[in-house]
Parts: C-alpha cells; structure tokens; sequence
C-alpha cells in the first residue's frame, strides 16, 4: 500500500511518497499518516539556506582517510585500522567496504600484520605494544595531534604538573594522557579548574584536546591562571585551525537562521561543539549524520536554514542535505566564508 501528494514548487512539483504493508495495521497506519502530515507541513515554503565555510574535511582528516585509502590501493584488504581512522561512521563504513578492518585492540590485529594508527593518536603504550606484536605501524596521527603530545613530553620532562583540558573518554585525550600519565590530570570543566591540586603551583602547565569550544576552553584556562599565576602553555593554541575556523565560520551563519543543522556523527568532538555554540548564540541547532536525520518539524516554521559540517563529515553529505532540503520547496543557498583553508599535511613515507 502507498500513499503519496504532489505539491508545487518552483519550476515544477515536488512528490511525498510513504510506503506501507499490505493490509497495515492501524497503529502503522496512523504513524506514518502523522510522519506524511508533519513532512508536508514543512513543504511547500521558500528557504534560504547560509551555508557556513570552511566546513567539513580538514588537511588532517584528509590526509588520515588518504592513508588508508593509498595502502588499500597498494596492498588490497584486509588493512587493520585501530579505532575509527576519522569520527564519521560514513567515512568508516566506506573504507570497510573496500576492505579496511577496524579494530578496537591491537590484539584482534594478526602477529606481523599492517596497522594503521587513527587521525586521534596513541599514547606510548600502545606503540609498545604495536613494537612487541612486530606490526607494521602506519601512523596517520594528525600532525596536530603530534604536536600535543610533544608538547605533553617536554613539559612533563620539565617537571610541571599538566593539566590536560579535554573530554574523558574521548580517544585523542587518552593517548596524550598516556606520554606521562604519572605527571598528567585531566580537567574537564571550570569547575574541574576550581578544584583540581598540584603537587607544586609554581610548576603547572596546560595543554588543550584539539577539538573543543574556543569560549569554553578559555574560560577554564582562564579559572587555572587564577589559582596559578605561574601556568605556562603552549607557544601556540592547541585547539586546532580547522576547529576555529568553523566556529567561526557558524557564527556567520547563526545569528541569522531560524535552525541549524550540523552534519557530522555523534562522537565526533568538533561537530559536537558546533551544536553546542550555536545553542549558546540562542540558535536552535541539531547534529545529523546525513540527510535521513532531519526531522519535519525543526523546518516546519523555519524561513533561513544554517548549515555547516563538522572537519570529519564528508563534503557529498552537505550536497545531499542541500537536495533534500530543495525537495520541500524553492530554495536559495548563500555561502558565506569567513577565511581560505590552505592548509596541507604530507603523508606518511610509507604511503607516498
């Protein structure tokens, strides 16, 4: 059984089309008569999207993706990839149809085989361990990342308590944990900041995840040289460029729209705070995988649709919101970039 309604829009008609069993049951029936009603309360009204840039893919996600691209294209599959290569379960699941192997343990990684380190980095441990299976390690830690964990190295060599600002659990933080965890306290929050101890306050550094909010993490730096005028940090910022800039970027876009949609996967750090800031400007924000996520009736009242995507999501599934958002209606988009991306990171030697 189908149901379907043909609506105008510019140049032409539009379709909704819902499909049911034969004969459906009642329940089912009012359901997807309740999805049709709300889908078609949301059509038929002319929308501007702002589409926000630089979004989606930075150097350092491109450059981890390529990795395990190049060394299937040299070797074939099975190629191992410890954790996810990027936080996008899209990108993941492409790479696993071409013969990618993703792993949560380097012990489900066979003896002497080829294993590729995601764009998150791994703490010394892991290393060791790669060492000891005779694996042969194909590193596409982003080189931001690196510089972290450099920084962690030489300022716990120093003797300095590190107070590493980030988000437990999240897999870029237990690697920079783990090059001196004796030496390492991770804060989470201002009030995190409020109540941590150090050993020796005059001996206190901070080191940041590369991926959170600019606003937040300075309001907590700010709390820890408060209580210890004597914190040093890094030479430069270690929120990366690509999470700055698409801050940035939906700022431009927020204060405008009537909803925003941010494209990237749930455990992505970077399109999470996207949410979060566009929240915080007063701005009703939701994080979709793709296009099948967005719901009639955040778009029902709403004239002026942002758009962004977080560093990990794919460019092709901001196209395919754009398509889907034009099936409702007469659409304009507006892009409006706030700086250039140039940025460029070569690839590890055992792939050029």
């Amino acid at each position: 059984m189908a149901l379907r309604t043909v609506f105008p829009v510019a140049g032409g008609e539009a379709g909704l089309g819902l499909a049911l069993p034969n004969p459906p049951s009642p329940e089912l029936t009012a359901a997807v008569c309740a999805a049709g009603a709300a889908w078609l309360a949301a059509a038929g009204r002319a929308r501007k999207v702002l589409l926000a840039s630089p979004r989606s893919f930075c150097a350092g996600v491109e450059r981890a993706i390529e990795v395990v691209e190049r060394l299937l294209d040299q070797r074939g599959g099975p190629v191992y990839v410890r954790k996810q290569i990027v936080h996008n379960r899209h990108v993941v699941a492409g790479l696993e149809a071409r013969g990618a192997v993703f792993v949560d343990e380097l012990s489900q990684v066979p003896r002497e085989a080829t294993v590729v380190f995601s764009a998150h980095g791994v703490s010394p441990a892991v290393r060791a361990e790669a060492k000891r299976r005779r694996l042969a390690v194909v590193d596409a830690t982003c080189p931001l990342v690196t510089k972290v964990h450099a920084e962690a190295q030489r300022f716990a060599a120093r003797g300095d308590t590190v107070l590493l600002i980030g988000h437990a659990g999240h897999e870029e933080v237990e690697g920079t944990l783990g090059e001196a965890p004796a030496r390492t306290v991770l804060v989470q929050s201002v009030e995190d900041a409020r109540r941590v101890r150090v050993p020796d306050p005059s001996r206190v550094s901070y080191l940041t995840q590369t991926t959170l909010r600019v606003e937040e993490t300075a309001e907590v730096v700010a709390v820890l040289r408060d209580r210890f005028p004597k914190l040093r940090g890094p030479a430069t910022d270690d929120i990366c460029y690509a999470t700055t800039n698409r801050q940035d970027a939906l700022r431009s876009v927020a204060a405008d729209a009537d909803v925003l949609l941010v494209v990237g996967s749930a455990n992505s750090s970077n399109s999470v705070r996207l949410v979060e800031l566009a929240r915080r400007q007063g701005t009703p924000a939701h994080l979709i995988d793709d296009a099948h996520d967005i719901r009639p009736s955040w778009l029902a009242e709403a004239n002026v649709i942002g758009l962004t995507a977080g560093a990990s999501a794919p460019p092709r599934l901001v196209e395919e919101v754009i398509a889907a958002l034009g099936g409702l209606g007469p659409l304009t988009v507006e892009e409006r970039e706030t700086t250039h991306e140039t940025t460029h990171f070569t690839l590890p030697l055992a792939v050029r």
